[in-house]
């Protein structure tokens, strides 16, 4: 079982190893974590998660992976009453990103877009551009400006938002076949997207018919 958190690292960073550890998406646990009442229990993922009563002003949850524990954490109103959530902000920390370099987990090799379901990692998947929509700028969760654009990609089973970022917008048209290497499935707003990080690739394989 992994017990509390030292008391020295951040709360949004033990949970964010908690996502990363068990596959589920930050978005979705927070969430969890805040509509989790007391004495009362919701699932996020393959985690149940259970608010099991207070100590203060602190909530103290205990989260299972079917029957085995996993952790138990307190966290305050201050935290749970965040407006952006504050476990995605650590997501990209060096910390996690060395935990899932070191991650034995195995790659996903899908021939289908109907297999995907959010929480997967390092997939692979071919599939035809089927519409890409205007960039617009945001603002990260840390703070820094960006540009990102919406695609749909599709196969015979299905279809599915593939999120582009910055120079992965323009590299890519509608009627490309395209290869995506070691992606991830998330959940935005309730939508599945497919994103590409920093270790992934999106390769044009076959580029659309020139028109005579």
């Amino acid at each position: 079982m992994e017990t509390l958190r030292h008391k020295s690292v951040p709360e949004g960073e033990y949970l964010a190893v908690l996502s990363a550890k068990h596959s589920v998406d930050p978005d979705r646990l927070f969430q969890a974590l805040v509509s989790t009442k007391e004495k009362q229990k919701n699932m996020c993922g393959n985690l149940s998660i259970e608010c099991r009563g207070r100590i203060g002003a602190r909530r103290i949850f205990l989260m299972k992976d079917d029957s085995k524990v996993v952790a138990q954490v307190r966290l305050g109103k201050v935290f749970l009453s965040e407006k952006i959530n504050p476990i995605s902000k650590f997501m990209d920390s060096e910390r996690i990103r060395r935990y899932l370099a070191k991650k034995s987990a195995s790659v996903f090799r899908l021939s289908a877009i109907s297999d995907l379901h959010v929480g997967m990692r390092r997939i692979n998947l071919t599939a035809r551009v089927m519409e890409v929509c205007e960039p617009h700028s945001i603002i990260t969760r840390h703070g820094d400006p960006g540009v990102l654009a919406d695609a749909l990609i599709g196969d015979s089973s299905g279809t599915v938002k593939l999120v582009l970022w910055g120079e992965q917008i323009g590299s890519v048209s509608v009627g490309d076949t395209v290869r995506i290497v070691n992606a991830r499935v998330l959940s935005f707003r309730g939508e599945k997207q497919v994103q590409v990080g920093r270790s992934g690739t999106i390769r044009v394989e076959r580029e659309r018919p020139i028109p005579d």
